[in-house]
């Protein structure tokens, strides 16, 4: 029987007392060596650990450091598990110790200069000792940001056999990614493979990610221990998910004659990467949702379902296969069914899919209400407008909104060459619906909410808005083209709007120039940013309109009455976006409708032409090919 071969594991800790020789180091040891042997006997862990306890006793915190810190961690709401079990209040010294450290490395040069100089000394002298790099890095918590910040710069050191293993890692939080890496996170350049292991019940800050790269893999490894946080070490490493979908894998390929990486890969993933790869998703998929029956019946719309037909006829009419479109109607448009929708819109997307004439496309398509939502921010103040979607089953919450920060998660580490466009008819500055006349797309917020977006003007004895910053106004300025109004004489941009749908704004909390220096140190450009197509201006209302007895949005129809015009010219050619929105704009003023279509995105994207304002029979033979 063959000797078993070694596998050389390096141990990156997190916050918390990580003794030298302590019993944390036994922990992880037995979390691995047990599970290991039994699926895969053929290989001998071989362990080495780094040890940070003196810097961080050298960057203390304090509670004021620690109390602020939790604000800027929980703002978004992405730790659900931290605001569900209500841990805002009466909070572990741990977790707050936790939250400090975290900001405080995050904000910190310094910081994070000592904690990547100690780790590239660390792998450089492993490499030297065993004449190569390690075949794991395992990293918890902070540990993980550590590691990933230092195989991200780290130099003259060959990692394509090596695989990071990252577990309760807060570097998919926005707060962190939005600071650390400007929005974007990649799988570091030159490393073999990523694996992280994410608990949806670790209360630490940790956050899943999503990325469309073959190196990457998550894997879900649901744990709930007593207690508040759900952070076990040596929980997540002796997961069964972890067995079968990452220690099994050494054995497989060990058995096969091979080390490091290629020991690693399973053959699933193996495939993935060759240059015969076939998509596993349709190039053209659409989801489109469409409520008139909200629970109010003050509420209720007519013309939304009707627009998802027509939005389904033609893109079906372009090309879309029936099969690839999916609806979602009325009371299945919860929250919950939408994400879930979205999930599926925007899964299976690699970068090799987003290049050349057969590119991915992807459309979301909403038409119901909208909603300008004050939302809490650092401190339990109101800083915050969030323009959010109205679900079925909305209730001026977070857990019952579709907000930029439930949506962002999902697309801001797409490939950059993805056409994604999503079109909004719906409004977010609310409105009153007027029995027997057109119907206004928006609500307006009951007095408790618009309370919280209101301050007293005691000079004039009158109340009025609160003054709320955006939180990068010049990137709103720079991907946003608003059609001019001759009505008002000149391009405006007005409202209070801090949180945009599909800007990712809570990715871009860095002031813009370092924003831009920090992206560019980095080597790309920020977060994904989807093409974005409003019916009306943040300030505005979206209207119905009756098509003789038949309801639609007054921008939806008059979108695809443009488009099929386009068609119908002989040897015209597609028009550009910005084209399209401004033809739009004339068919709603000769109307007298007081809304103006927006268009937001890469100037690239806005110029662009309209994919599905090809011909029809052009569109049947895409079906067929």
């Amino acid at each position: 029987m063959p000797a078993p071969q070694p596998l050389r594991i390096l141990c990156v800790h997190g916050i918390g007392q990580h003794p030298v020789g302590g019993p944390w180091q036994r922990e992880w040891c037995d979390a691995i060596e047990a599970p290991l042997a039994r699926v895969a006997p053929s290989v001998r862990p071989e362990f080495e650990f780094v040890h940070y306890d003196a810097l961080f006793q050298k960057h203390k915190v304090g509670l004021f450091d620690t109390i602020e810190a939790l604000a800027k961690l929980t703002a978004s709401g992405i730790s659900a598990p931290f605001r569900a079990r209500g841990l805002e209040r009466g909070l572990t010294s741990s977790l707050r110790w936790t939250a400090g450290m975290v900001v405080k490395w995050v904000e910190s040069d310094r910081f994070r200069r000592e904690t990547r100089e100690l780790l590239t000394a660390r792998l450089r002298r492993f490499s030297d000792s065993h004449a190569g790099p390690p075949d794991v890095v395992l990293a918890h918590s902070l540990g993980s940001l550590v590691a990933y910040d230092t195989l991200t710069t780290v130099a003259g050191l060959d990692l394509t056999r090596t695989r990071l293993v990252t577990f309760g890692s807060q570097i998919a939080n926005p707060f962190v990614s939005g600071q650390f890496l400007a929005g974007r996170i990649e799988v570091p350049k030159g490393l073999g493979a990523w694996t992280h292991l994410y608990n949806s019940e670790d209360a630490a800050f940790a956050a899943p990610i999503r990325l469309s790269d073959a190196r990457f893999e998550q894997l879900t490894t649901f744990f709930d221990e007593p207690g508040m946080l759900d952070h076990s070490a040596p929980r997540y490493l002796a997961h069964p998910a972890t067995q079968a979908g990452l220690w099994a894998g050494f054995g497989t390929s060990v058995a096969g004659g091979m080390r490091g990486f290629g020991a690693v890969a399973a053959p699933r993933r193996a495939a993935r990467a060759t240059p015969s790869r076939r998509r596993t998703s349709p190039r053209r998929r659409a989801l489109l949702v469409g409520i008139n029956e909200y629970a109010a019946p003050e509420d209720r719309l007519e013309g939304c379902v009707n627009d998802v037909f027509l939005m389904s006829s033609l893109l079906q009419e372009s090309g879309y296969a029936a099969e690839d479109i999916r609806i979602v109607l009325d009371k299945r448009a919860t929250a919950k069914g939408i994400r879930e929708r979205l999930e599926w819109l925007l899964d299976g997307i690699e970068a090799d899919d987003t290049e050349g004439d057969d590119a991915v496309e992807r459309v979301f398509y909403y038409s119901g209400h909208g909603a300008q939502m004050p939302t809490y921010g650092q401190g339990d103040k109101v800083d915050r407008m969030d323009e959010t979607l109205v679900p079925w089953d909305f209730d001026w919450s977070p857990e019952h909104a579709l907000t930029d920060d439930a949506f962002h998660d999902l697309y801001a580490q797409l490939p950059y060459g993805l056409r994604f466009l999503t079109i909004f008819d719906c409004c977010h500055s609310g409105g009153m619906t007027r029995d027997g006349g057109p119907k206004v797309r928006g609500l307006t917020p009951p007095d408790d909410i618009r309370h919280r977006a209101l301050r007293w003007n005691a000079d004039v004895e009158m109340w009025q808005p609160r003054d709320l910053e955006p939180l990068n106004k010049d990137f709103l300025d720079r991907h946003t083209a608003t059609v001019k109004s001759k009505a008002r004489g000149a391009e405006q941009r007005a409202g209070r709007m801090t949180n945009r749908l599909g800007f990712s704004m809570s990715l871009r909390g860095l002031e813009d120039r370092a924003f831009t220096r920090r992206r560019a140190a980095l080597g790309h450009k920020g977060p994904y940013m989807p093409l974005l197509l409003y019916a009306c201006r943040e300030d505005e209302v979206a209207m119905e309109y009756r098509h003789g007895a038949v309801s639609h949005g007054a921008f939806t129809y008059s979108l695809a009455k443009n488009v099929r015009n386009r068609r119908k010219a002989p040897r015209s050619a597609p028009p550009t976006f910005e084209a399209l929105v401004k033809s739009v704009q004339g068919d709603l003023r000769a109307l007298g409708y007081e809304q103006h279509p927006e268009l937001a995105g890469p100037s690239v994207a806005r110029k662009a032409n309209v994919p599905f304002a090809t011909g029809a029979v052009a569109g049947r033979r895409a079906r067929r090919s």
